[in-house]
């Protein structure tokens, strides 16, 4: 799963997590292949392809949990909320809110929508994501 994907996750960069989904993710598409894989999920062959080629910082947690369904037995939407929900565990546990994570990260987000993407409300990129889980793991540290 996307938030265990690196060994370390507690000492990883935001590169660290973004390498670790990439070779996840791109591990999948290796097994169906690009063709197969844009026929079983129904997504677009420029968001496989990327996939494919380790360029995953773009793609919506969304769509990385479609292509992680392939091999899950989980459907996508349960997969993206188990991420979103570990994540927000892990927010507790270093005590930060969504302001405090909106400043110390880039993107540039307000908090207001780090929120909305925690909550799946809106589009969570895999950049994104890694971003706020880099942080994460660095305040608990």
């Amino acid at each position: 799963m996307l938030y265990d994907a690196h060994d370390d996750p507690e000492g990883a960069t935001r590169g660290d997590l973004l390498a670790a989904y990439a070779e996840e993710l791109a591990g999948v598409v290796a097994e169906f292949g690009v063709d197969g894989t844009v026929e079983a999920t129904g997504l677009d062959r420029g968001t496989v392809e990327a996939i494919a080629a380790g360029e995953v910082a773009d793609v919506r947690l969304a769509d990385a949990a479609t292509v992680l369904a392939l091999v899950e037995d989980a459907s996508p939407e349960d997969l993206a909320f188990e991420v979103r929900d570990h994540l927000m565990m892990e927010m507790v546990t270093a005590i930060l809110d969504v302001d405090t994570i909106a400043a110390n990260i880039e993107p540039d987000l307000t908090g207001q929508e780090v929120q909305q993407a925690i909550e799946g409300r809106t589009r969570l990129t895999l950049g994104e994501l890694a971003a706020i889980q880099a942080l994460v793991a660095e305040r608990k540290g």
